[in-house]
């Protein structure tokens, strides 16, 4: 994109047109500015600019944002306006965050994690504009396709892309910030997936504060009474309140380390009973990778026998790194039935009795913090299936008791099943199990958008129970946690 967006346009062609520099009458400091915007304009190409002006749209007229050709016409309308300056230039580094041009984040002096810890305090994209142009990001040529077909009486004909589609229905009044039913609509015919972003939006905006009716801060007032605190006394305590102060406390994730993360991969055994697991290795080796791009050490232990076991539990109990990381992941691939495991060697081992192990009174270095546990074994009786499926199970049990009696009785720990007690759960022979495979996905593709791990859990659960025909599973998660959990964003792209 640099080559195309440098090659297109002259320094003395877009300083003429919008962001001139005098040599004179402008301080150097100033002139600096405006010379780092100009840079920031050239590695922007036409889609950004029409992402920009899109997402400018509650700051900028529609008259004057139409007459803009360049993003250095977009700066100067910021700039006439005050919304973008020398002393405060968050609001462009917030655009630029939105529309993934990180690299040029450097050009105002922020990051991408300063941007992303300043969000909820210093936002001005209001989150209706951000729902659309996410959705934009997600809607593909099908999907667009359909959406239009279902909407045609009211379409424009010209050629539309997603952002122009979701554009032309909020000018047309059918969608607005109080009103998404016919996106909601739109999305469950055609990409039921999306509607969780809806859903999110929905949530997010209950939670915004609402600003004073008001300008004048006495206005309302009764005569001889004095207010408290004013209305932009409120404000500015609102703005320094810390990030989610506001919602429900989040577990700390700004350590050294994310923290230590074993896998646990049971490929083959020794007792005849238990079969062959193929398919495992795929899930190891997507295990690794996703917690590996989310800042743990990995650690991946291969058929591992009860005593083998007993020897890592007994050293991840006493880590020493503990104290400088955020949290802590167990994964356990294997045979099993509710509420245990097979090690190799067949011996089966309690959910419960693997956890204690992790409990603050046997490891205080993870006391606090916390403890994720994700299982892929069946957790009952085993069925008859294709050949390029197989079932993690192995004498089933006609009782079982509640699945909450395998997490340890206190707080912080989360246990991720692949399946409800009572039922199998399934693994492909190449391609890995249908939960691993499921998590490991949602993890890549909802971290980014900074998801909590119950409502990943959530989708994960969506995603496998929608497949396998006539066979069904649907994994269940069982947690102690006291916070939201969520996962810093990975700097790079898994």
């Amino acid at each position: 994109m640099g080559d195309i967006l440098i090659s297109e346009k002259s320094g003395m062609a877009a300083a003429s047109q919008g962001l001139s520099m005098s040599s004179s009458s402008h301080d150097n400091g100033r002139e600096n500015f405006r010379e780092r915007l100009l840079d920031i304009d050239y590695n922007l190409g036409d889609l950004e600019v029409e992402q920009l002006k899109f997402l400018c749209q509650d700051l900028v007229s529609r008259k004057n944002l139409e007459k803009c050709s360049s993003a250095s016409d977009i700066f100067e309308h910021l700039l006439a306006g005050k919304l973008l300056s020398e002393e405060d230039p968050f609001l462009l580094a917030e655009l630029l965050y939105i529309i993934k041009q990180n690299s040029l984040l450097k050009y105002l002096h922020y990051t991408k994690e300063q941007v992303e810890n300043l969000l909820p305090t210093k936002r001005k994209v209001s989150l209706f504009r951000n729902l659309l142009y996410e959705m934009s990001e997600n809607i593909d040529s099908d999907i667009l396709k359909s959406m239009i077909f279902l909407q045609k009486e009211s379409m424009p004909k010209m050629q539309m892309t997603s952002l122009s589609f979701l554009g032309h229905l909020e000018k047309q009044a059918q969608i607005g910030e109080d009103d998404v039913k016919v996106l909601e609509d739109l999305c469950a015919k055609v990409a039921p997936s999306l509607g969780r972003k809806i859903e999110k939006y929905k949530k997010e905006k209950a939670f915004q504060v609402v600003t004073c009716p008001v300008d004048k801060e006495t206005e309302s007032l009764p005569q001889g009474k004095e207010e408290v605190f004013s209305c932009s006394d409120v404000q500015q305590f609102l703005g320094a309140l810390p990030v989610n102060s506001l919602k429900s406390p989040v577990y700390k994730m700004d350590r050294k380390c994310r923290g230590q993360c074993v896998i646990i991969n049971n490929h083959s055994f020794t007792v005849t009973s238990l079969s062959e697991r193929r398919g495992t290795q795929k899930d190891a080796e997507c295990l690794t990778h996703v917690f590996k791009w989310l800042g743990f050490n990995v650690n991946i232990y291969n058929d591992v026998t009860k005593e083998n076991l007993e020897e890592v539990l007994i050293k991840f109990q006493s880590h020493p790194d503990h104290a400088d990381g955020d949290c802590f992941v167990f994964c356990v691939l294997t045979h099993g039935k509710f509420g245990a495991v097979y090690s190799s060697d067949g011996v089966l081992i309690p959910i419960r009795e693997i956890m204690s192990h992790f409990t603050a009174l046997q490891c205080p270095g993870l006391a606090d913090k916390p403890k994720l546990f994700f299982i892929q074994a069946c957790q009952g009786e085993e069925i008859q299936l294709s050949v390029s499926i197989e079932a993690d199970a192995i004498n089933p049990e006609p009782t079982h008791p509640p699945l909450q009696n395998s997490v340890p009785n206190e707080a912080d720990f989360l246990l991720g099943l692949a399946t409800v007690p009572g039922y199998v759960s399934f693994r492909h022979t190449t391609e890995g199990s249908w939960y691993i495979q499921s998590l490991y996905n949602h993890l890549k593709d909802l971290v980014p958008r900074h998801e909590d791990i119950l409502s990943i859990l959530t989708a994960v659960n969506d995603d496998v129970s929608r497949r396998g025909g006539t066979r069904k599973q649907m994994p269940q998660p069982a947690f102690t946690l006291r916070k939201i959990l969520i996962f810093p964003v990975p700097q790079e792209e898994l």
